[in-house]
């Protein structure tokens, strides 16, 4: 191995690792917040993926039917849900009835193929983000006070549904996408696509408005109070239900991002988003479910040995990639005492 393709190797190394950094980010705030270690978060990226590549050849895109037969579910979830979600009828008509309806009739009428890729890209997140608050309130808040083994099988359950839907919508056919820029970036021997900064810079940005969020606002501070301590925080008047929700917004923002910005670079299929969250969870098993530098740092780690693993030995990249949650896990059971659940 030359300098030339040590740097190639880690330049795909360092891409791959920035979008597993994202997916590693939203599943340590879903599970600091709720608890549920959420499996289907790559389902996201690949309903991104497709969604875009179904709007760049002027195809009316299939999560669209999604979106309006989730918020019926959702609407209806709230309506027979009890007094305090009756309170709330209006709020939920509007969102789960009114939007889905809207987007489905503006993107009727708009000429798809025709569409500026910005406007695409709004588009995509107009419609799979959404997804995000109405999934936990179907699946998840009915039980969000369960052990966490209820929240995972829930989790699988859900995986294995998302998948199948899926295939449904978009059919076993993969796609890429169009880049979001073309241009060329010499730097030595290595040339770098603009793609690839485009991919760097908006998960560094992406990073940082989750940091700002958190650590500026009313709704981010609340958000970490419930991660700390749900209790305490259900205490000082933070509504646990809303929390779970727009936790899901954001794991539904970052899992739509990611799909846009990976699908020029690969081939994505129905089911591509099981495989990429998975890494995204290994760094996330890194960082602990807990801590969301190490998560970064266990991201970049994982996307460089996956790139080096397949030049030295593409068969087993995968294999490589996985067997580094072993260690790790040795290593946090033997330094961490076991704590029994509360009821």
């Amino acid at each position: 191995m030359d300098a030339d393709i040590f740097a190639l190797l880690a330049q795909d190394g360092v891409t791959n690792g920035a979008i597993y950094a994202l997916l590693a980010l939203a599943l340590v705030l879903v599970f600091a917040v709720t608890r549920i270690i959420f499996i289907p978060q790559g389902e996201f990226l690949a309903w991104g993926a497709l969604t875009m590549a179904a709007l760049e050849a002027g195809h009316y895109p299939g999560t669209v039917w999604l979106l309006l037969g989730a918020g019926v579910i959702t609407f209806a979830a709230d309506l027979f849900g009890g007094a305090s979600a009756r309170r709330r009828l209006g709020q939920s008509a509007l969102w789960n009835l009114v939007y889905p309806v809207a987007v489905a009739a503006i993107l009727y009428f708009m000429p798809l193929s025709e569409l500026p890729q910005l406007v695409r890209v709004l588009a995509v997140l107009a419609i799979v983000v959404p997804l995000g608050p109405m999934i936990y309130r179907v699946a998840f808040q009915p039980v969000a006070e369960a052990p966490v083994l209820v929240l995972l099988i829930v989790s699988v359950a859900l995986h294995l549904l998302m998948v199948g839907v899926g295939l449904l919508i978009f059919g076993p056919e993969g796609s890429r996408t169009l880049p979001f820029s073309e241009a060329q970036l010499a730097v030595g021997t290595l040339t770098l696509s603009g793609h690839t900064l485009v991919v760097l810079v908006a998960s560094v940005a992406l990073i940082v408005g989750l940091y700002l969020y958190f650590g500026r606002t009313l709704g981010g501070k609340a958000l970490m109070a419930t991660a700390i301590n749900r209790n305490g925080a259900r205490l000082m008047g933070i509504s646990p239900a809303l929390a779970g929700r727009q936790t899901f917004f954001f794991a539904a923002l970052i899992g739509a991002l990611s799909g846009l910005l990976v699908a020029p670079l690969t081939t994505v299929y129905y089911d591509s988003g099981f495989l990429i969250g998975l890494k995204g969870f290994v760094a996330a098993i890194i960082g602990g479910l807990a801590s969301y530098p190490l998560a970064a740092g266990g991201a970049v780690l994982v996307g460089l040995l996956e790139s080096f693993s397949s030049f030295w030995a593409s068969a087993f990249k995968d294999v490589l990639v996985f067997t580094l949650i072993i260690p790790v896990l040795m290593l946090r059971s033997l330094n961490s005492h076991h704590v029994e659940e509360e009821e």
